[in-house]
């Protein structure tokens, strides 16, 4: 880790100590606080971004890099580190305070607003999974960072969470399975002053669909591949620059392809869904795209696509478990300070049980996550315990949005309140393939 870096993680450190002191509540210094918590953050990933964009671009890049391998704990512990609870705080004020408010907004206008999208790319979540080596801000590859992350955001909202995460799912895998040539392309587009918007596409529109049984088709042609098929519910996908998209190959098995939008042959098709309104899903139209040798990721290896898949997975998980902790932080207060027949309904056992039930499969479903991206951190295998938290995070996703909505009665129905809006979008965590990446 550079000295830039140990500074701003020292300062950052006592910022966020002294955001926590309860002295701060009682002279009126909590908003403050926050704020300058916030902008200290926001500034220092500015900082450290200029300063490594320009090491960056003087290095000649010979052979792919890599983030470090997350170094595992000696004995079973997820409780974060300091850094990450800090990341963690820093995200969660920027989700109550920034997209939380524009989250209806954002739903009915089926977009996420612009300056929203740059305030995000400005914290750095994108720089984080990008390399030193190549002008990000990375130190060491972390799927546990990442699921906090996405955590953190989706408690804001998880339409626009994932209208922000998009881009780093593309930076990711090419960061991951990315060769020399591709990262020196496509990765210096991720660090600078504007990000360009990008998906990992993976989702077809057909019944049951399964991400290892892909209809969207890749077959070798003129020393490249010629990809055809329909991909659905692509995040930003109208105003996206850059695709990984996912496709069967011919003789070989599912594999993941770099498809710029300007190829011929690439068109967009608006797709507005139940949920997840404000991320602007789209269909990702492919007739007869003809691309490069060079746009093939990580050699079409089956290991590589298998990792993908469960690592966006895990990033739904941690999505759903951000959203059901909204739905538990907003139902709380409001059980017990709505009054009917002269009490709080708090007091009747029927709401006091439906919140606890609440609060019981949250937890279970944060545990099964984080330990599925602990596995992923250590090397180990982590498929089957995605799995788990997959099931987990579907089935209870969408009964913690459906209880939200049952707690509030009349009022769990209308716009007036965010938990119908969290009730459509958590519904998508059982269906979504791709799109993130942790």
């Amino acid at each position: 880790m550079s000295l830039a870096n140990d500074a701003m993680g020292f300062g950052l450190r006592v910022l966020n100590r002294f955001a926590g002191l309860s002295l701060v509540d009682r002279i009126g210094l909590r908003k403050p606080a926050e704020q300058v918590l916030y902008q200290a953050t926001r500034t220092g990933f500015r900082t450290l971004g200029a300063i490594n964009r320009s090491f960056g671009a003087t290095q000649k890049l010979l052979q792919p890099a890599r983030l470090a391998q997350g170094r595992s704990a000696e004995l079973f512990d997820l409780t974060p580190n300091e850094e990450q609870q800090m990341l963690r705080d820093s995200l969660l004020g920027f989700a109550r305070e920034q997209l939380r408010p524009q989250a209806a907004a954002a739903d009915s206008a089926c977009a996420a607003p612009t300056a929203l999208l740059r305030q995000s790319a400005d914290l750095g979540i994108v720089m984080m999974n990008v390399p030193e080596d190549l002008g990000g801000v990375g130190g060491e590859r972390s799927a546990v960072t990442n699921v906090l992350v996405a955590e953190a955001l989706a408690q804001g909202d998880l339409g626009l969470a994932v209208a922000c995460l998009a881009p780093s799912a593309v930076s990711t895998a090419l960061v991951l399975w990315g060769n020399a040539e591709q990262q020196a392309k496509y990765l210096p587009a991720f660090i600078g002053e504007n990000l360009p918007a990008a998906a990992l596409a993976v989702l077809e529109p057909r019944p049951l669909f399964d991400p290892l049984v892909l209809s969207t088709r890749a077959y070798a042609a003129g020393g490249g591949y010629v990809i055809e098929g329909l991909k659905s519910l692509v995040p930003r996908a109208a105003e996206a620059e850059l695709f990984i998209v996912a496709a069967q190959l011919e003789d070989q098995g599912p594999a993941l392809f770099i498809v710029e939008s300007s190829t011929q042959g690439v068109s967009i098709e608006s797709e507005p869904a139940m949920g997840l309104r404000a991320a602007s899903t789209a269909r990702l139209i492919l007739q007869d795209v003809r691309l490069p040798a060079s746009s093939l990721l990580g050699g079409g290896e089956a290991g590589i696509y298998s990792d993908c898949i469960n690592l966006a997975r895990l990033g739904w998980c941690a999505l759903a478990t951000g959203a059901a902790q909204a739905v538990l932080d907003y139902v709380v207060p409001y059980v017990n300070e709505r009054v009917a027949f002269g009490e709080p309904i708090s007091h009747r056992q029927a709401v006091a049980f439906g919140v606890a039930n609440i609060g019981i499969e949250l937890e279970g479903m944060r545990l099964l996550t984080w330990r599925a991206a602990s596995r992923a951190d250590s090397g180990q295998s982590f498929a089957r315990e995605t799995a788990l938290a997959r099931r987990l995070c579907a089935d209870k996703g969408m009964a913690i949005g459906n209880d939200g909505v049952q707690l509030l009665g009349g009022h769990g129905y209308v716009k007036e309140h965010p938990v119908e809006r969290w009730y459509r979008d958590l519904r998508a965590a059982g269906l979504m393939e791709g799109v993130v990446l942790v």
